[in-house]
């Protein structure tokens, strides 16, 4: 999908009636229906396919919930919450980036940032900014929060991958040793969390599921 195909709600209006305010919210909401279609390259753990961004974003935020005690610095749980559920929105239109495709990682930040600016622009101004402002953060990772978020990002795919004995680690010319570089972020939020999945990575790298050359 792309910034120029049409809404969802283009195929079925919604009826005339709506308060106006509210009619931009719902479009919105059903238009980021289309989230579920976008299928990332990691593998699930529970099933023979790969999982699609909003599984994705729904286990970043339980992993929020649930590994919070882990972070180097406090957080905001809840507001963490929110950057994790809107991180990957803008993916409806800009497409799942692979971490291991440097082609694809040339133009993302344009693509990005093009489908932020369709996306957000769906909603009334001020809910569009606030939404944005999120994503934002948790592009810049400036704060403790977005830290955090961007770590769970990081983590979770690292478990699939584990679960699936490879997985996305088994990518031509990736090694174990370019998987470390990528899931370093992690130790920017939680040192406990990243000794944790570095200790993964090498234990894969141990079983050949990770290239060492």
């Amino acid at each position: 999908m792309t910034t120029s195909d049409p809404l969802l709600t283009d195929r079925t209006p919604l009826p005339d009636g709506l308060d106006a305010r509210l009619r931009d919210h719902l479009t919105f909401l059903i238009e980021v229906d289309k989230l579920k279609t976008v299928l990332r390259a990691s593998p699930l753990a529970a099933a023979d396919r790969r999982e699609n961004d909003a599984e994705h974003s729904w286990h970043l935020a339980l992993m929020v919930m649930v590994l919070a005690e882990y972070a180097d610095e406090p957080i905001d749980v809840g507001h963490t919450i929110k950057l994790v559920v809107v991180h990957d929105l803008v993916e409806i239109y800009a497409g799942d980036t692979p971490i291991y495709d440097t082609e694809a990682g040339v133009t993302q930040v344009e693509r990005e940032e093009a489908a932020a600016e369709r996306l957000f622009g769906l909603l009334p101004a001020d809910a569009g900014v606030a939404l944005r402002a999120l994503w934002d953060e948790f592009e810049a990772r400036e704060t403790p929060e977005a830290r955090f978020a961007k770590a769970m990002d990081r983590l979770q795919p690292l478990l699939l991958n584990w679960m699936a004995q490879g997985g996305t680690w088994r990518t031509p010319g990736v090694t174990a040793d370019d998987v470390r570089a990528r899931k370093a972020v992690i130790g920017e939020a939680s040192k406990a969390l990243w000794d944790a999945g570095r200790h993964l990575i090498d234990e894969g790298e141990r079983r050949g599921w990770a290239r060492q050359v």
